[in-house]
């Protein structure tokens, strides 16, 4: 297959860009070596680049585009949206109908506030549990990515030179700067370690207002909680009076009112994201309506004012509930199962090769490993120096095949894909892990 080179389209524009954005890029999750490639456009599963080569995508814009590119029932009702206006200091019917039918979805989402990004969701959900509790901490697990708020991303990628003891992890600041009062108010928990999870909470239990949690965070290692270590915590805060707020904007996809349903639990706020924009920015805080009555406007006392210039525009609204509403229980099905085949044609073609690797996932998206074992937490997840050096192998070697995955070798998948797709990745993988043990 044709890939950019240094003299490529792609290089030029990367050389334009370097000049006017930092690093040469918005967003360092499209940064390659030597360079991005540049989308030209997308249709389906596929994805072509400005070199016109075209590429199977697993990547979905980071797990935001269900449906794919250019889903034709999404492209007709924002078309039309558009012609009547994007924005407008209104609110609109489709915001109404679109909570609706969030709320149906599961019987845990009694209201919404709709915000403009996952990130916004969490920050709101954040505060929205202080103000219901007046109390200042959360916590949140190790390693777990909840967008770009001071809060949230501490100990998003700490090192075992910085993570410190596991029966107490250190919280660990993300960027440069980070005030040593956010990392005070942020208490960091072992994932699916029950034991040692309430024991750290035991310390902190007048203080904290929440317990952010990711039911399978990406990069923990994209393995399902265990249904002990989920219950734990939610017996805890029911005990103690401190609110659980589930991350799903990414985890919805997997299930029809979110992976939360697996469990049988219920928390009292979830914020969404990424999908339910259909691929427009979007985020939403759904929950209890006790709690997110904070937000009310025209409560006796407003506990948390909130507002956002383009929350709720009719763009990210029509796009979000043609989405949701394709995406139903039958999809669902078929595209969990579609992972499944991935992952078991996967871990046959780690068997037959001999590779040192593994996989997990669930619902539609799943990672690959450079480890002989699925890892239980971020310590387990974390790559050493040789591993990260094979991860990036393989990683080039599923580009330059025609595969397009998320940069840890994740793959998440959308609705337009079958089984051709599918065997299409697991072939590739097999190649690829054949090439990882000829070179030792």
């Amino acid at each position: 297959m044709s890939v950019p080179t240094e003299t490529s389209r792609s290089a030029a524009l990367y050389e334009r860009a370097t000049k006017v954005l930092p690093g040469g890029v918005s967003r360092n999750t499209v940064l390659r070596d030597p360079h991005p490639a540049y989308a030209d456009h997308g249709l389906g599963c596929r994805l072509t680049d400005i070199e016109g080569v075209t590429r199977i995508d697993f990547s979905n814009n980071m797990a935001s585009l269900i449906h794919g590119h250019a889903d034709p029932d999404i492209v007709r009702a924002v078309s039309e949206q558009l012609t009547k206006g994007s924005a407008f200091t209104m609110a609109t019917e489709v915001e109404v109908q679109y909570a609706e039918l969030l709320c149906r979805r599961n019987p845990a989402f009694e209201k919404v506030r709709f915000v403009n990004s996952g990130t916004e969701a969490i920050m709101v959900a954040l505060k929205a549990s202080r103000a219901f509790t007046g109390r200042a901490k959360i916590a949140k697990v190790e390693g777990a990515y909840h967008g770009g708020y001071d809060y949230a991303e501490v100990s998003q990628a700490p090192t075992p030179e910085t993570w410190g003891e596991i029966d107490r992890p250190k919280s660990v600041p993300l960027a440069h700067g980070t005030p040593e009062t956010a990392l005070g108010d942020v208490v960091i928990l072992p994932f699916n370690d029950p034991e040692r999870a309430i024991s750290i909470l035991d310390e902190h239990a007048e203080d904290l207002a929440c317990v952010l949690l990711d039911l399978m965070p990406h990069r923990v290692g994209l393995r399902p909680a265990d249904e002990a270590f989920v219950k734990a915590i939610r017996d805890w805060t029911s005990k103690h009076g401190t609110l659980l707020v589930l991350d799903e904007v990414i985890t919805f996809r997997t299930e029809y009112g979110g992976l939360q349903t697996r469990y049988g639990i219920t928390p009292d706020l979830t914020a969404l994201g990424k999908m339910i924009g259909g691929g427009f920015p979007v985020g939403a805080v759904v929950g209890r309506a006790e709690v997110m009555d904070v937000l009310n406007p025209r409560a006796a006392k407003l506990l948390f004012p909130h507002s956002g210039t383009f929350s709720a525009n009719p763009i990210s609204m029509t796009a979000g509930m043609i989405a949701v509403e394709k995406f139903d229980e039958p999809g669902i099905a078929r595209l969990n199962a579609l992972a499944e085949r991935a992952m078991t044609g996967i871990k046959e073609a780690i068997e037959q090769t001999g590779v040192s690797a593994c996989v997990t996932g669930g619902g539609a998206m799943f990672r690959v490993h450079m480890k002989d074992r699925p890892p239980r937490n971020f310590r387990e997840a974390y790559l050493t120096a040789d591993e990260n050096r094979r991860l990036m192998t393989l990683l080039d070697h599923m580009f330059d095949e025609g595969m397009l995955l998320i940069n840890t070798c994740t793959a998440t998948l959308s609705t337009p894909m079958t089984e051709i797709e599918i065997d299409a990745l697991v072939s590739a993988y097999a190649r690829g892990f054949e090439k990882l043990v000829s070179m030792g």
